[in-house]
């Protein structure tokens, strides 16, 4: 047909070019058999039977492509989101995977700092064992000895002293007594020297606080006294233990002894 012959009709879709190929295929068939010599009523049914045949064939070809096409995308999508659904489930995996790993190398990790931990503990403690044993304990200091009494150098600290002496080395002796014989002897003067009584001439003259002569001296002296017979403390002392060797005491002694 002309292309101008053409021109403003309307495009016939695939379905239609299929119907209108098959009404002419159909009408093909109907000339055929009518031209055909002896063609008979038979033949005439078998062209209406061909002509109904065709056309179902053209739809039924168009029905099944479609439902083939449709099937294919159904099995694409359904493909697509079991695809989908596999990778968020494996990356899902993936990922409780490797916090489960995390979790275990930190749990790991935590697990080793405390051994190390107790470690360094106990060789702290061992160490400081060690250095306790190889010192020995300070020795304990000894007690401090009382401070020295202190007495006065005068008749009164003279008299004490040789008191605290005399007690230690059992003598006896009074403060009164000796105070008293002391003053009718030398009246406290510890230089004092009688150089006229028989001792003087006999030539050993008493001397001293309690006027003692050498010979005794020596013979009653104190230990932790002095052995000059003119020191106070050790004349008193010296002059003491002869009275209480003689007398019991200086208590005892009211004159010349």
């Amino acid at each position: 047909m002309p292309k101008h012959l053409t021109s403003g009709l309307p495009r016939l879709s695939r379905t239609h070019k299929l119907s209108v190929a098959g009404v002419a295929t159909a009408g093909a068939a109907a000339l055929v058999f009518s031209i055909v010599p002896g063609a008979g009523a038979d033949q005439g049914a078998s062209q209406a039977t061909a002509v109904e045949n065709v056309k179902p064939v053209a739809f039924s070809a168009v029905d099944t492509a479609a439902k083939t096409q449709q099937a294919t995308i159904t099995q694409q999508a359904n493909n697509s989101a079991a695809k989908g659904k596999a990778e968020a489930a494996a990356k899902k995996a993936a990922a409780e995977k490797a916090a489960k790993a995390k979790a275990a190398a930190a749990a790991k990790a935590k697990a080793e700092k405390a051994k190390a931990e107790k470690a360094r503990a106990a060789k702290a403690a061992a160490s400081r064992s060690e250095v306790r044993t190889a010192i020995p304990a300070a020795a304990p200091k000894p007690a401090a000895k009382p401070a020295a009494k202190v007495y006065p150098d005068n008749l009164d600290g003279w008299i004490r002293e040789s008191l605290d002496i005399m007690a230690k080395k059992g003598i006896p002796g009074s403060y009164e007594g000796i105070h008293r014989n002391i003053m009718r002897e030398s009246s406290g003067n510890p230089m004092a020297i009688n150089n006229w009584d028989i001792n003087a001439i006999n030539g050993t003259p008493s001397k001293g606080l309690l006027q003692v002569i050498q010979p005794t001296f020596n013979a009653y002296h104190v230990e932790g006294t002095s052995w000059n017979l003119y020191d106070p403390v050790a004349n008193i002392t010296a002059a003491c233990n002869y009275a209480a060797d003689r007398y019991g005491s200086m208590d005892n002694v009211n004159s010349a002894y």
